[in-house]
């Protein structure tokens, strides 16, 4: 099969390679899936230059976590009607080192989704790793219906699912963006109000849009964010982060969070229990059979150009999903 991987970590296109690479074949419990269209998200990115001490999975690896097609071969114990059916597929990456930068992918058969018959295999591979990341920081402490929730890096793939899952779930919601176009993208994805958090305003304008503060926080960037959201959390509120890139190992206002009565939850899709996956599956596959969910395509790239769509995502520029999107 043509496939892109790595042999040891490093810049993309110092690393990267695309050829042939051996068919995968399903074990116990798993299916194969013939991959229409795959997303790269920063973990791939990340994973590939060797960020955060992560160790190589075997000797090539293939990246890719998210990605949609059809089941065209199962393992034993997965029932035989799965043969032949639409999926999307997520966290293939995680633990393993064959990813979904290619044309097959093996994955565990919970990790395989019936994609609904009125969705395109170029959204099942948006979904993902950001679609059950903001499920997590949205829902993992209650409901929303009634509160104020404050959406950092809402032009992200996991910040534009979070403002319409909140949307949906019958929130007020505010969300930070800088450019014009990253703001343009948090409005068009249902945010009440967009902030600018580079201005000295921020705080005072989100305090006020609030009405003295946010009950939830999904958060981009926990560690370079906490000036800010310590300031406009409310009394019992939560800041549900996944992401502290710029600053590692933040020092904690630990005070003033601990008088506000806060909680810190981290937030990993890996980590996920297992009945908040179903959960959020679940809802998310409703959700994309009723139609409800939009999914921004930044860019499209050819398994061949795979070094480009992953200096794309490292950018930070991509307003939207990056996909390998022509087999």
């Amino acid at each position: 099969m043509r496939a892109a991987w790595y042999g040891r970590p490093g810049a993309a296109d110092d690393v990267l390679v695309v050829g042939e690479f051996p068919e995968p074949e399903p074990g116990i419990g798993e299916v194969r899936v013939r991959l229409r269209a795959t997303g790269v998200n920063p973990a791939d990115v990340k994973r590939r230059a060797g960020a955060g001490e992560r160790a190589m999975l075997g000797p090539r690896v293939v990246p890719g976590d998210d990605g949609a097609g059809v089941i065209d071969r199962v393992g034993p114990r997965v029932p035989a009607e799965r043969l032949g059916s639409r999926v999307w597929v997520h966290s293939a990456n995680h633990g393993r080192a064959l990813g979904t930068s290619a044309e097959y992918v093996v994955v565990p058969a919970d990790r395989a989704l019936p994609l609904p018959d009125n969705v395109s295999f170029e959204v099942g591979a948006c979904l993902g790793v950001p679609a059950l990341t903001a499920h997590r920081a949205v829902f993992a402490d209650g409901p929303v219906a009634g509160k104020t929730v404050l959406v950092t890096g809402g032009a992200g793939a996991v910040g534009h699912y979070a403002i319409e899952l909140a949307k949906h779930g019958g929130a007020t919601v505010l969300a930070t963006a800088s450019s014009p176009d990253k703001q343009k993208s948090a409005l068009a994805a249902g945010a009440d109000h967009v902030v600018d958090y580079r201005s000295d305003d921020a705080v005072a304008e989100i305090l006020e849009l609030a009405g003295g503060g946010v009950q939830r926080i999904v958060d981009v960037a926990f560690g370079a964010n906490l000036p800010l959201t310590a300031a406009v959390i409310s009394a019992n509120g939560t800041i549900a982060a996944y992401g502290s890139d710029a600053v590692a190992e933040p020092a904690l206002p630990f005070y003033p969070l601990m008088r506000k009565g806060v909680t810190i939850r981290t937030v990993q899709v890996f980590t996920m229990p297992p009945p908040a996956v179903r959960a959020a599956t679940e809802h998310v596959n409703r959700l994309l059979a009723d139609n409800v969910l939009t999914h921004p395509v930044a860019a499209r790239f050819p398994l061949a150009e795979i070094a480009a769509a992953h200096r794309l995502v490292e950018s930070g520029d991509a307003v939207g999903k990056v996909l390998l999107a022509e087999r």
